[in-house]
């Protein structure tokens, strides 16, 4: 390992598209592992624009990561809920269904969970 390592999301190692082009997943690949920052458009639901990618019935990636822009309304299988706005820390354990609230993007970043996000099955 380099002392120093800088990469740009602008030029990811890997991106992969959400359904009806509400997105992206763009995936950095570091020495700690895949570092991801996701662009959700307006009207992005996991369940209708990840689910068919990932062929499970919610979302069963763990996620720990930082909100730069926009709101996400998180309901977790048992009923639990939150949203999460542009600053936040999260963690959302796997199990889950979120969808883009408001007019804006959701920009979010995650060191956990977005490796196997959006791949699919």
């Amino acid at each position: 390992m380099t002392g120093l390592v800088r990469k740009s999301f602008d030029a990811a190692d890997e991106t992969r598209p959400f359904g009806d082009n509400k997105g992206r997943l763009d995936l950095l690949q570091t020495s700690g592992g895949a570092v991801g920052r996701a662009v959700f458009e307006p009207g992005w639901r996991w369940s209708e624009h990840v689910k068919p990618i990932a062929g499970t019935d919610s979302c069963q990636s763990a996620h720990t990561g930082y909100v730069v822009s926009g709101r996400i309304h998180v309901v977790m299988d048992d009923g639990e809920e939150g949203e999460y706005a542009a600053g936040d820390f999260m963690e959302v354990a796997p199990g889950h269904d979120a969808w883009v609230v408001g007019d804006d993007p959701v920009v979010a970043l995650d060191w956990t969970g977005f490796g196997n996000y959006a791949k699919p099955a």
